[in-house]
């Protein structure tokens, strides 16, 4: 377990940093841009989480208890935890931490067909917006994949134990599914593109 009794330590000052196995890289290191993006991900989560309990509750045809995608949200975050010390830790480090595997893939999978599945078709690309969840919801999505843009210029992601690239994919498509949800079971309007829209 972690146990920090000093939050700065100005090692980083020489534009260095860390990584879980005791190596330095510049700040500026791809597995740093990569990591710290993911990150932004899990923050934005914690927002969505916020506004799930301020603000989802009052919507009483939700079909399900708002614990339950709190519930989801958070279990995603501790996995999120996980994935960063796997990009903070290179591929070669003999340190044992815990994987991010083909059954959290096909766990975000479920999760996604059982959110889907009472949503129409769609039938044009849809603007981020809505309720306020749901527009936060957009947000971890364009910020989850730029994370898993930048996870693929770093060696080692997709090695046994680090599904790295998939997961992030899958993340970022249950985030639009569950900003669309949000805002059907909430009879909020969802913001649809119209090409051309007039100036």
């Amino acid at each position: 377990m972690v146990r920090l009794t000093k939050i700065y330590t100005r090692t980083g000052d020489d534009g260095s940093t860390a990584l879980v196995d005791g190596s330095r890289v510049p700040k500026d290191d791809s597995r740093v841009e990569a990591y710290g993006t993911v990150d932004e991900v899990n923050t934005h989560l914690g927002l969505c989480r916020v506004y799930l309990n301020e603000t989802l509750s009052p919507c009483a045809s939700v079909p399900e208890p708002v614990g339950a995608m709190d519930t989801l949200l958070g279990r995603i975050q501790q996995q999120l935890f996980d994935l960063g010390s796997l990009l903070a830790t290179p591929a070669s480090s003999e340190l044992k931490l815990p994987p991010i595997t083909d059954a959290h893939v096909t766990a975000l999978e479920v999760a996604l067909d059982a959110h889907n599945a009472p949503l129409d078709a769609l039938k044009s690309f849809v603007l981020p917006g809505g309720h306020p969840l749901a527009a936060q919801l957009h947000v971890v999505r364009v910020v989850c994949r730029r994370a898993e843009r930048l996870c693929i210029q770093v060696e080692g992601v997709d090695e046994p134990g680090r599904r790295i690239v998939p997961y992030l994919n899958r993340l970022s498509d249950l985030c639009f599914v569950l900003a669309r949800f949000v805002n059907h079971h909430c009879d909020v309007a969802e913001p649809l593109w119209t090409p051309g829209a007039p100036t």
